[in-house]
């Protein structure tokens, strides 16, 4: 008795998580976050731009790589619509600001400075990073972890 109720237990924690998963066609759950200049922002003030919400950290070497192949798309299509919603889950403020000018960010930047356990990464179930979602102008998610050259597709067609 008791196993089979620790079994349905896990199934429908299982199917929750996996209900409330953020994945292509659901609408994007809402993120307000401060920038480095201490300032809330909130992700629905994007509304009518495609915008790649790009969870990362400035620890991580994949992440920072991902900056810089980012740079350039952001630079051709930032004046067309497009943004990018850069969300830190670093936990030391001061090496998120040094990553920033060190990668020559010039795109929204935002930190939940609990890191990997902050609300932020659970909401929107980012268990590894980079982790990226594409959003349309309505904030749906069109796309999960797109690779460059997939972005650089889709926002040649959207754009």
């Amino acid at each position: 008795m008791i196993r089979s109720i620790v079994f349905l237990w896990c199934l429908f924690s299982l199917i929750s998580i996996n209900a409330l998963a953020q994945k292509i066609g659901s609408p994007a759950i809402e993120i307000s976050l401060k920038t480095p200049e201490g300032q809330v922002v909130n992700l629905s003030t994007q509304k009518g731009k495609i915008v790649l919400v790009d969870f990362w950290a400035s620890w991580c070497g994949p992440c920072r790589k991902n900056n810089k192949l980012l740079k350039p798309l952001y630079d051709k299509y930032k004046s067309l619509g497009f943004e990018i919603f850069g969300i830190s889950l670093d936990e030391d403020v001061a090496g998120w600001k040094r990553a920033i000018q060190a990668d020559g960010i010039s795109w929204l930047q935002c930190i939940d400075s609990e890191g990997a356990a902050s609300p932020t990464a659970y909401a929107w179930r980012v268990y590894k990073i980079p982790t990226a979602y594409l959003l349309d102008g309505n904030g749906v998610i069109i796309s999960v972890d797109p690779t460059i050259k997939e972005l650089s597709k889709l926002l040649s067609g959207l754009l």
